[in-house]
């Protein structure tokens, strides 16, 4: 730089004293506005500027500075740029070797262009001279101090603008120069600064740059934030790298492989002994690689790694071997469960089938009977005599197919469903899995159960069953399906069609009876400590259990009622010692308290109205009483005793049947004229439904009606149609248990249901005299014919009448 070219800044005096030409060159200037007192450097480097800049120099140094309104715009034209600006003095100029100029510029006083007087080679302009508007009072005072204040905020919070420039506004007394100094130094768009200059009145220049700073100030303080937070994470993020590497550092001189490394290593070594199929184990790698990428604080390493836990703990390829050895599985089974001879035939028939085929796919075996039978513990005799292993889910109450599918990884907690999980349980791939209570699934808008175990007791597809957890297909072919079941009215259709459906009827007495001295008994002494010697039961105590304490298809409160008695026998023996306890049939009593079942068949059909009949429930069966009466009234059926739909028109029809066949029947053919009938039947809180009834309500409504009393040895079940036929109904193996179990000895049923006597137990069907009708003619001669009993009784009267003597 040239002596020359230096000058020094001009003073306030100086500025507002400079003659100012009424015609000055204009520069035009991209993003740049300049005010007056303002010393600001300028580049200048297109070539008609360089000429103006020049030309300029060598004159009276005085030149107009006026912002473009478009800064990309290389030769603007005088509409492109704006009308206001500012008068300013050169300073100093200095070359630089490329052509263009440095120049130092002062501001001496806003103008305004009045007419583009010359275009080329650079715009000159005739120009007005602007004052300020300054009226000076409090509040122009406070904005002042306020825009003051604010500027030194800013100036302290932004690292690009000196301290200086604080100071410099704290001791600028002048409102119009404070506000042109604060302008010049924040950052603001063009055509904001622009409204700045061309304001005119002080005050509201100064009411705009409150605004402005006010927003620059909340920017500021925002970017401050983020960096604080930035900078405190990099800082933890560098803290625990460096102690890693430190870390990494010491183990490799200890000669000591890192914790993650080794975990790394351990579970790709699992991978390749877990010999899944190639998706399987592509997929465990993936994840691998994954995790192996995650840092270990990583929320999704928990994840991944909980995963591929799953993945390598499944038996994809271990198998128990079968024991193939068919007399084997026959005695284990004998010694496990007392007849169940069906079950125990198709166990044996799988053995043998699989002894000749090896890869034979696993039967789908489901057991239906009451509670109690032995269900369960079948399967687990089952899976003894097969030598593998035993794994069992309750389904009871399960809504949620997720339950058997397993959630997805994207659920927080996600697991693998339950068929995967009693899988790893097993250890091995084909183990005997129980499905219990499979008709008690439920649904709701989680899903429906039963439709994920399609494909799980499908053999044509569980080869590929996929778990939403594990995505990867996993072959259940090899699994031995064993599902229970009470019912299987519930048991959906398409999932009882893949099934093979063995009935596990109740238990006869004697049976009862055998289950109790060979199995139950045994068992409850070992559990309670006790030895042979210290409690034995007699063969009619437990009769009388069965028959007076317990009322069930199933054995379980046999069993409960058995350890009952060795509970206070083992407490006998803790305080006195050794004892010989004989349960006798008198002594039951003595130990279970009173009888809480009696046989009332006798004494409830003793009088006219009264008929048994047979009911199915889920528990295996029972009898169940009709009662009718008459009374006084007009015409009304009455019927109570919780009766469904079903039953209440059976009841309808019954009556309908006897009215219309009154006077055959030796019935008052008007006997509705002025009476009511009610027909109850008792054990109100229990619902009742179904048309099995019919024969039954027929029955004892003609007892009520004829006066005479039903046979109380007899129980029937039937349902009728309006015109006295008797059609066939179901659960005919567990009504006629249950009627054995009750002591009745003859048993009406429908003639078509002839064949299902086949599965009652021959015990059974040598203690009870059958009777098949095809009408209800042929019911009401059997209910109301005299027994031998009556018959022999009769006789005695009527020769004891004739002086005949009777032997005792």
């Amino acid at each position: 730089m040239r002596d020359e070219d230096l000058e020094q800044y001009a003073s306030d005096e100086e500025v507002r004293g400079r003659e100012i030409p009424t015609e000055v060159p204009i520069l035009p200037l991209r993003d740049t506005v300049i005010y007056p007192y303002m010393v600001t450097p300028l580049v200048v480097a297109r070539p008609k500027s360089v000429q103006l800049i020049q030309d300029v120099v060598v004159g009276n140094r005085i030149l107009g500075l006026v912002a473009q309104r478009k800064a990309e715009i290389e030769d603007p034209s005088p509409e492109q740029i704006y009308r206001y600006g500012t008068v300013a003095s050169i300073l100093k100029m200095l070359k630089f070797p490329d052509g263009s100029l440095r120049v130092l510029v002062q501001g001496l006083r806003r103008i305004q262009l009045v007419k583009i007087t010359q275009t080329d080679p650079y715009f000159r302009a005739l120009i007005r001279p602007l004052e300020d508007i300054v009226e000076p009072s409090t509040e122009l005072e406070a904005l002042a101090n306020t825009v003051s204040s604010l500027f030194q905020r800013v100036v302290n919070m932004s690292p690009h603008l000196p301290d200086e420039l604080a100071v410099a506004a704290m001791n600028t007394p002048d409102p119009s120069r404070l506000a042109d100094l604060v302008a010049s130094n924040i950052t603001l768009p063009t055509e904001e600064k622009q409204a700045l200059l061309e304001e005119l009145n002080v005050k509201l220049r100064l009411e705009r740059l409150v605004v402005h700073l006010s927003r620059i100030i909340e920017v500021l303080e925002m970017s401050s934030k983020i960096q604080d937070q930035v900078q405190s994470e990099l800082s933890k993020s560098q803290r625990e790298y460096f102690l890693r590497e430190q870390l990494k550092a010491i183990q490799k001189e200890l000669g000591m492989e890192d914790e993650r490394t080794a975990e790394i290593r351990e579970l790709r070594e699992k991978i390749e002994q877990a010999r899944m199929p190639e998706e399987a184990e592509k997929e465990a790698l993936r994840e691998l690689d994954r995790l192996a990428k995650m840092p270990p604080g990583a929320a999704e390493y928990t994840v991944a790694r909980t995963y591929l836990d799953w993945l390598v703990s499944l038996p994809w390829s271990v198998s128990t071997e079968d024991n193939l050895d068919i007399e084997r599985a026959q005695r284990i089974l004998d010694e496990d469960h007392y007849d169940l001879k069906r079950v125990k035939e198709r166990i044996l028939e799988f053995l043998a089938v699989r002894k000749l085929k090896q890869d034979q796919k696993g039967p789908i075996l489901c057991f239906v009977g009451p509670p109690g039978v032995g269900k369960t513990s079948l399967g687990r005799s089952i899976a003894r005599a097969l030598g593998r292993k035993f794994v069992r889910i309750s389904l009871g109450g399960v809504r949620d197919e997720a339950e058997i599918r397993g959630h997805r990884r994207t659920y927080v907690g996600a697991l693998p469903g339950r068929i995967i999980r009693g899988l790893r349980t097993a250890g091995s791939n084909n183990p005997v899995f129980m499905l219990d209570e499979v008709d008690k699934l439920g649904a709701d808008f989680r899903g429906d159960p039963s439709s994920a175990l399609l494909e799980v007791l499908d053999p044509e597809q569980n080869n590929s069953f996929v778990d939403h957890y594990l995505d990867v297909k996993f072959d259940l072919s090899r699994v031995m399906f064993i599902c229970t079941a009470n019912v299987l009215d519930t048991v959906p259709p398409p999932l009882r069609d893949r099934m093979e459906v063995l009935e596990l009827p109740g238990y006869t007495e004697e049976e009862k009876l055998m289950i109790a001295f060979k199995y139950l008994i045994p068992r409850q002494l070992k559990e309670h400590g006790l030895r042979r010697d210290n409690l034995r039961f007699e063969k009619r105590a437990v009769r009388r259990i069965i028959r007076e304490y317990t009322r069930e298809a199933g054995l379980r409160n046999l069993e409960r009622e058995i350890a009952n008695i060795c509970r206070k026998v083992a407490k006998k023996v803790a305080l006195e010692g050794p004892v010989r306890e004989v349960i006798t049939a008198a002594k039951v009593p003595e130990y279970l308290g009173p009888p809480k079942y009696f046989s009332e068949v006798a004494e409830r059909t003793s009088e006219p109205g009264v008929a048994t009949g047979l009911a199915w429930t889920p528990s295996g069966g029972d009898i169940l009483f009709v009662e009718c009466t008459r009374m006084p009234g007009s015409k009304q059926l009455i019927l109570t005793g919780q009766l469904g739909e079903v039953m209440r028109e059976s009841a309808q029809a019954a009556l309908s049947w006897v009215r219309s066949r009154a006077q055959k029947l030796g019935i008052e053919e008007n006997f509705m004229e002025k009476s009511d009938i009610h027909i109850h039947v008792p054990a109100g809180a229990i619902p009742k439904d179904g048309p099995s009834a019919g024969v039954t309500i027929v029955t004892a409504l003609v007892s009520l009606l004829t006066g005479k009393p039903v046979r109380h040895d007899l129980a029937m079940t039937g349902e009728i149609t309006l015109r006295g036929k008797v059609l066939p109904v179901g659960g005919i193996k567990e009504k006629v248990l249950a009627a054995h179990r009750a002591g009745i000895r003859t048993v009406i049923l429908p003639e078509r249901n002839r064949k299902d006597l086949e599965e009652i137990p021959k015990g059974v069907l040598d203690e009870l005299e059958f009777h098949f009708v095809e009408n209800l003619d042929q019911v009401l001669r059997i209910a109301f014919a005299k027994t031998g009993a009556a018959k022999k009784r009769k006789r005695s009267t009527r020769l004891q009448k004739e002086g005949t003597p009777v032997n005792p």
